[in-house]
């Protein structure tokens, strides 16, 4: 860390943390999700454990000054494993009222509040509904308040960089994140590097976003009301080489592996939508992989054209949120109809209808479960974190692939956008995907013919015939087949024999079981989990167990079929509570499937589960006062 010098004083040494919650909050023109991206890839480097939560509003460009137009970066690091992006900041950077307004509730007593006073005129505080600036009255009493120009001191910085007044004030966000950088350590060449790279056809504002950034760190070393500096150390992680990564970016790398591990191209098939189209934008950089991508006119164009491209052999895949799923639900019979491997991811967002775009929910789980005419079983998996994401990507292909199945994989905004290191695998560790499609005539009667839906006896997954093979010709559709010849059939009995075998194929799909976390063996009370609210649910239950309760977790990634031991599990407690950003979806499955009391905690406010929150919930309930 380079030294802090002032006026003839002798620089102090950091004071060390285990971890901090830094969020930038400004307009949505501000910059804040490139200051907190930057500040979340600086801590990586330096080995820091990490998470985010990025926010902002729906608008392409909301109302500037208001407080529906605040967008935030939120980034907590520590020098330990974290599971959340923090619960509330504890140093919040306003880059105007509105930011201070929609943020001001979140910070506890005795937090930092930095704001940038440039903004705090008369005109800005009516935009936010101030009567009276917060910073002459008693709205920030009990808060540690540095109130900086942030706006016309990068200005003055940039006065000589012969950008424009325009282009000198759009750096002030690099002026706080170099502040931020300066309190808390975080080296600077990455971001430096990054800065070049991102303007490098205008060099000219490139220098001025890194003298922009230096200003700030400058400002913090040599101004005496900032005082002290903070050190946390790295992070004491296994072993091997991490990048920080998204939950969009992890889906699509996943997606590549899996085409590679089966040998097979991959096609997405897709439609852009909220918060699902990093996964388009990130896999349409990976043509030397065998990658295709298909940015379709609509959602059901988009799933057409991949299930199109699994009956002729490659890994299909659409991505979505939830009202594109809506619109891919007959497509989606289709696959089940004729037995196809296919992913449709959904990136669960607030609904209904349009709903909240840029807000995160779980309320598509009966949606994948049942949304579709007639019994269309698939499985339903989910990931539990930004870096899982990739593992549920293989997963999502090994069942799609072996089962000849579609397979609805279920993230959510908060995991999308959401960050965290991840620990880059070997690839021969990674699963083998491989697949044997149908060579030859197949037919127990000997005729010499193929039959289309002679199931395998283990899996009863049917052959995958790659259209134009001699001898495979074979008709496919969203017609009855009967069962073996794959001709149309309208015959009642064997309807119902072809309605149970799908069933009983997806009812078979081998999933690992349930593991239970319950460090003392001494808990009554079972969190159950599914999806983002794994790191909440583990940081809740880390409070608990400092407070000396007992309390026991365990988490789903495989929603159907349900692990085998799973009604075991729920059973052997005297109360399991599920919390979910859902009105209990998962809970009122749980009871249906094996009869037990389960206390639903739900959530649906477009914000994930704070830990405290579940934390005093979960108290209430091992303590019997309150379900």
């Amino acid at each position: 860390m380079t030294s802090r010098i002032t006026s003839g004083t002798v620089p102090r040494p950091p004071v060390p943390l285990e971890r901090v919650v830094i969020r930038f909050a400004g307009d949505s023109g501000d910059g804040m999700q490139l200051a907190g991206d930057r500040l979340s890839a600086d801590s990586a480097a330096f080995g820091n454990d990490l998470a985010t939560r990025p926010d902002f509003p729906a608008e392409i460009r909301a109302p500037q000054g208001t407080v529906p137009g605040v967008s935030s970066f939120q980034v907590h690091f520590a020098d330990y494993d974290i599971l959340t992006p923090g619960d509330r900041p504890d140093v919040l950077v306003a880059m105007n009222p509105a930011a201070l307004k929609a943020n001001a509730a979140d910070v506890p007593p005795g937090a930092t509040v930095i704001v940038n006073t440039d903004e705090f005129t008369r005109r800005n505080l009516q935009r936010a509904d101030y009567a009276t600036s917060p910073l002459e009255d008693a709205t920030l009493s009990g808060h540690v308040v540095h109130q900086v120009p942030m706006s016309s001191l990068t200005r003055g910085a940039l006065a000589d960089s012969g950008v424009s007044r325009k282009d000198a004030e759009r750096a002030k966000n690099m002026f706080a994140l170099g502040l931020i950088a300066w309190m808390y350590g975080r080296p600077t060449a990455g971001t430096e590097t990054f800065l070049r790279r991102k303007f490098a056809d205008r060099p000219e504002v490139a220098e001025a976003n890194v003298t922009a950034f230096r200003a700030g760190w400058n400002y913090g070393e040599t101004t005496e009301a900032f005082a002290t500096t903070y050190e946390i150390a790295p992070a004491n992680l296994p072993p091997g080489t991490y990048r920080q990564i998204t939950g969009n970016t992890a889906l699509a790398l996943g997606l590549t592996a899996a085409g590679q591990r089966a040998g097979l191209p991959v096609l997405l098939g897709s439609y852009p939508i909220t918060p699902a189209s990093d996964i388009l934008h990130e896999l349409a950089r990976h043509k030397e992989f065998g990658v295709l991508t298909l940015q379709a006119e609509d959602e059901i164009a988009g799933i057409g054209a991949a299930l199109g491209a699994a009956f002729g052999g490659a890994l299909g895949v659409t991505s979505t949120s939830g009202p594109g799923l809506a619109l891919k639900s007959e497509i989606l019979g289709l696959a089940v109809m004729t037995e196809l491997p296919l992913i449709v991811i959904d990136v669960q967002r607030g609904g209904p209808s349009t709903g909240l775009p840029t807000k995160t929910e779980q309320s598509d789980l009966l949606q994948a479960m049942h949304g579709r005419n007639g019994e269309a079983p698939l499985p339903v998996i989910a990931p539990r974190s930004p870096g899982d994401c990739f593992d549920a990507a293989l997963e999502a292909a090994r069942i799609s692939l072996t089962y000849r199945t579609p397979v609805l994989l279920l993230s959510d905004g908060a995991l999308a956008n959401g960050s965290e290191p991840w620990r880059i695998p070997e690839p021969d560790d990674l699963p083998d995907l491989r697949v044997e499609f149908a060579t030859g005539p197949n037919a127990p009667d000997g005729s010499g013919a193929f039959w289309p839906y002679l199931r395998d006896q283990t899996t009863l997954a049917r052959p995958w015939a790659i259209p134009g093979t001699p001898g495979l010709e074979h008709r496919i559709g969203g017609l009855e087949k009967s069962d073996g010849p794959g001709t149309i059939s309208y015959d009642s009995a064997n309807h119902e024999r072809m309605v149970h075998l799908r069933q009983a194929k997806v009812d078979g799909i081998e999933v690992p079981d349930v593991e239970v976390e319950d460090p003392d063996g001494r808990a009554d009370v079972l969190v159950l989990g599914w999806g983002s609210t794994y790191g909440p649910i583990g940081a809740a239950c880390r409070r608990v167990r400092a407070r000396g309760l007992p309390v026991a977790q365990t988490h789903l990634r495989h929603l159907r079929p349900f692990p085998g031991n799973l009604g075991a599990v729920l059973r052997a407690y005297r109360q399991v509570v599920v919390p979910e950003m859902n009105l209990g979806q998962l809970a009122g499955l749980l009871r249906a499937a094996y009869g037990v009391d389960v206390v639903s905690r739900s959530k649906v406010t477009g914000q994930p589960f704070g830990a405290e929150e579940l934390a005093d919930a979960l108290v209430s309930v091992i303590k019997g006062e309150s379900a």
